[in-house]
């Protein structure tokens, strides 16, 4: 992929978005790094070796790779970067809404600041410099019709598809409610159900004990790649976990969901959530009641086409289709605003 600027990501060691990184032929680095806050006394010296070790690699790097702008979105192998270069302009963006306790770090060394929702400037005060884009999505994910999503997975056009899925590494909670109710809901509705690995095994196991006619209607893959943009198209109704890309890519296509934020996530996916129920484009669980919530949940909003059609129209209105574009023309400011000022 041959790229107008020369781009260089860089990522934790032992990270998931090395391989993420590479797929896009992106030139990517790993630092060491770990988090400090809230971690117990015995781990501190530990993971502060670490960020000092993260510091010293992004001082090399910078020297090397040399850049005129820096793009931070958190997480803690952020800090020693933005330390690092902290003479560098940089741009931070906050995928949650809420930002987490990295970004709101970074923050203080950011000369501009990008937010998916209008609702972040609260957790910035102060902060003079916040353009509200959007979540950036992938083009992929709209090069699907339903009719050729459809087609992919070999669905029934006749019967409503409901997507189930975690995240990359999956959602232990969502699986196990989903395969206890799962007979059922195959009875009046297909399912695409992406598992995550750790609980593969699980799902190849409850799908062998299917009936022949309910097994036509599941569709059960650990991940999904390229093909995440055809399980999205082809859905009626989706029930996942309340990430950040839920503030983008349920948006962008209009699909009603189901969410559950994972309980251990700070506040971060609740917010998300409370946000897009307060926007009436989608329902919340509460992840202790997904058992006994799951089932008439699911039927209650598939037996009801009028409203599932107002949250998919709600939902579509929280959409930012020019979200990457105005994330880099925002980086490309700075660094013509620098490229301007050596000159001078």
């Amino acid at each position: 992929m041959d790229l107008p600027h020369s781009v260089l990501w860089v990522g934790s060691e032992g990270g998931m978005e090395a391989d993420l990184v590479m797929r896009a032929e992106v030139p990517f680095e790993a630092i060491p790094a770990a988090g400090v806050h809230g971690v117990g006394l015995t781990r501190l010296p530990g993971n502060a070796w670490q960020l000092w070790q993260g510091y010293q690699a992004s001082r090399r790097i910078l020297r090397r790779f040399q850049p005129d702008v820096m793009f931070f979105t958190g997480g803690f192998v952020a800090i020693p970067m933005a330390l690092a270069g902290r003479k560098i302009p940089s741009v931070l963006y906050v995928p949650d809404i809420e930002p987490g306790l990295a970004l709101k770090t970074l923050s203080r060394l950011a000369s501009k600041i990008a937010v998916t929702e209008d609702d972040s400037h609260a957790y910035f005060p102060g902060h003079s410099n916040i353009r509200l884009t959007g979540y950036p999505t992938r083009p992929d994910l709209q090069y699907w019709s339903r009719e050729s999503a459809q087609e992919f997975f070999g669905l029934d056009a006749k019967l409503p598809t409901l997507l189930v899925y975690g995240g990359s590494k999956g959602a232990r909670s969502i699986n196990r409610a989903l395969l206890v109710h799962l007979p059922a809901l195959l009875e009046e509705m297909q399912v695409i159900h992406l598992s995550g690995q750790l609980d593969w095994q699980e799902v190849e196991a409850a799908r062998g004990q299917l009936t022949a006619e309910h097994a036509l209607r599941y569709r059960a893959y650990p991940y999904l790649h390229k093909e995440m943009g055809a399980a999205l198209n082809s859905a009626d109704l989706v029930l996942s976990r309340a990430g950040a890309s839920s503030l983008g890519e349920f948006p962008m296509l209009g699909l009603p969901a189901i969410l559950v934020p994972y309980p251990y996530a700070w506040r971060y996916q609740y917010v998300n959530a409370q946000f897009l129920v307060r926007h009436e484009a989608a329902v919340m669980i509460k992840d202790e009641n997904l058992p006994e919530q799951l089932l008439p949940t699911v039927f209650g909003l598939m037996r009801d086409p009028a409203r599932r059609q107002r949250m998919q129209q709600s939902m579509h209105s929280l959409a930012r289709p020019q979200a990457a574009i105005q994330i880099a023309e925002l980086l490309l400011e700075l660094t013509t605003a620098r490229e301007k000022g050596s000159e001078a």
